[in-house]
């Protein structure tokens, strides 16, 4: 039984440093809510300017160091996070809920995205041009742009982290993160273990706190670059924020992500499909399957009662098990609000064909947890075909056609994952040049997301601003470009005149 709490700190310039307002939050396991994994700072002000101090000096040496070099720092950071994976993924499960064997999962993926941006640190790219003039060459490069303030979500309290860190400091940023006060360890880790593999004092510095505290973040003058992964609502207030500060400024936000079952799609693959997409994270990732558009047809009825017995058949329970499939939800209010969901659905005519409560006796009395959820009968313009849920909840909305379903899936506010089941390639290629969506699988769940060269990680619409995350579009929240005319023809030359 556990009889003391760590009372954890900010790492400030490389160092562990207490927070001048004496103050802290409690951060509880999801799934055994007397649980407490720690005591974590309430930061202020006074703390913020520190860390921002310490990043100054620390961008004026590491943006000159050469990118192989800061290259190394990422290849060591990949090696000790692969040699401590299961000590992360256990916290990780610990503080968000999610089975274990996601867990390392989303270790792995901080490794593959530390390898990947190392790997950018030789291919920093810029561009050559051909001047109009004789013995003149024009060159454009990708600099640095400064202290780059990271605010980021619970759900992938690590991988997500990694995303926005790996490119910042490999393009010669230094960075200030704040994680989600209901999975702080995670990013604390992340820091350590940037320092572990020889990161120069002051380049990275981690900050509790809750959403009042990002937002001195985002207004903080000397804080050149902003990437949040949160709400809308909160995008919405932080994009104005850096518009009227002309901040650099990433934005990844919510998702109402849909798959597609056309009448010809492979039954089995889409059965397997939809669990995952569905109740994969307890549903609790942005690009989690929260729409089953399915065509009416002859199978429909028994897929559905297929799905249904299926859904009811997963194991719930504490991460920690390594049978576990669906954990806990993160907090008791979401669970709350998801509940809300599912019985508005039912007001508005929806059909619950399992689930729709809170799962209750033995462990689960202990934590946060909720039963896998099927609704049916859902109509395009009903809330749970609208809203991001952000839990284990699928709506099933039935369609006649192809057509039908293209204006279903896109008549949402959001645009971050689309799928469609089918067999008819034609078809399959048509729905992802038509799906307003930043992402698009083919016979696949909407979760899934790589990292790599070409998998860029990002929505349309209301899911963000337009920039990319995971891939090597990712540099571009990162760097500045600089022109450089080079003219050695020993005379004045003047463009568009001589």
């Amino acid at each position: 039984m556990q009889t003391t709490t760590t009372t954890f700190k900010n790492i400030i310039g490389g160092s562990q440093k207490e927070s001048s307002s004496k103050d802290f939050f409690e951060k509880y396991n999801p799934a055994d809510k007397n649980e407490c994994l720690g005591k974590f700072p309430k930061s202020n002000q006074k703390d913020l300017d520190e860390a921002v101090s310490y990043a100054k000096k620390a961008f004026e040496v590491w943006r000159y160091t050469p990118a192989p070099t800061r290259a190394e720092v990422l290849y060591r950071a990949a090696q000790i996070t692969l040699e401590e994976k299961e000590e992360l993924a256990k916290i990780l499960t610990r503080e968000t809920g999610k089975p274990i064997i996601e867990a390392r999962g989303e270790i792995q993926e901080v490794i593959d995205t530390y390898l990947f941006f190392a790997g950018e640190g030789r291919r920093i790219y810029g561009l050559t041009g051909q001047s109009e003039l004789q013995n003149k060459s024009i060159i454009t490069v990708r600099q640095p742009v400064g202290i780059c303030g990271l605010i980021t979500a619970w759900n992938f309290p690590s991988a997500v982290p990694s995303w926005k860190i790996a490119p910042a400091l490999i393009s010669g940023n230094v960075v200030i993160l704040k994680p989600s006060k209901d999975a702080p360890m995670s990013g604390y880790k992340l820091i350590e273990n940037l320092y572990k593999a020889g990161l120069p004092g002051g380049c990275a510095s981690v900050l509790f706190g809750s959403g009042e505290f990002g937002d001195l973040i985002v207004r903080h003058p000397d804080i050149k670059v902003i990437s949040v992964t949160g709400s809308v609502e909160v995008g919405k207030m932080v994009y104005e924020t850096c518009g009227r500060m002309l901040k650099k400024c990433a934005l990844e936000l919510g998702g109402k992500n849909a798959i597609i079952a056309l009448e010809d799609a492979n039954q089995d693959l889409l059965l397997e499909g939809v669990l995952w997409g569905a109740f994969g994270t307890t549903g609790q990732r942005c690009t989690s399957t929260s729409r089953l558009i399915i065509q009416k047809s002859s199978w429909t009825d028994s897929f559905l009662e297929k799905l249904s017995n299926a859904a009811k058949k997963l194991i719930a329970g504490n991460g920690l098990n390594e049978k576990t499939q669906v954990g806990p939800v993160i907090t008791a209010s979401q669970r709350e609000n998801i509940h809300g969901f599912t019985e508005r659905a039912k007001k508005e005519g929806g059909k619950v064909l399992c689930g729709g409560n809170f799962l209750s006796g033995g462990e689960f009395d202990k934590g946060n947890f909720y039963a896998p959820t099927i609704i049916t009968d859902i109509k395009p313009n009903m809330e749970l075909a609208c809203k991001e849920v952000f839990g284990p909840v699928l709506a099933v909305i039935p369609v006649s056609n192809f057509e039908e379903a293209i204006k279903v899936a896109n008549n949402v506010e959001y645009g971050l994952s689309l799928s469609i089941y089918t067999r008819d390639i034609n078809l399959g290629m048509q729905a992802a040049n038509r799906f307003e969506s930043g992402i698009v699988y083919i016979n696949a769940p909407t979760i899934g997301a790589e990292c790599g060269g070409a998998a860029a990680f990002g929505g349309w619409k209301n899911t963000g601003n337009g920039t990319r995350e995971g891939g090597v579009m990712a540099l571009d929240t990162y760097t500045q470009y600089k022109t450089i005319y080079i003219d050695y023809s020993n005379k004045l030359q003047r463009a568009q005149i001589d």
